[in-house]
């Protein structure tokens, strides 16, 4: 199993992903600790089966927003006082 640093890894990154894709797994070292392990999907998987929502299931649309707060000061000067106290 080939090992290489993460610099040489984001320096040539497709060329060590090609690696993978045919087989070859690799390790990701961070000054020689062993950080990470990239293996090629078996079968080619690349994530889980999508679920379709019910038919029953209610629409986005069908959802009511709740009505906007109400508040006695504005939020961006209540973040900028904030900040100009820290």
């Amino acid at each position: 199993m080939k090992a290489v640093r993460a610099a040489e890894l984001m320096s040539h990154l497709s060329e060590h992903l090609r690696s993978v894709h045919r087989g070859h797994p690799l390790v990701v070292l961070d000054r020689d600790t062993p950080i990470a392990k990239i293996v090629p999907c078996p079968n080619g998987v690349l994530s889980p089966p999508i679920r379709q929502p019910l038919p029953r299931s209610r629409k986005p649309k069908d959802f009511r927003l709740p009505a906007p707060l109400k508040l006695r000061h504005a939020p961006v000067a209540l973040l900028l006082d904030d900040r100009h106290l820290r």
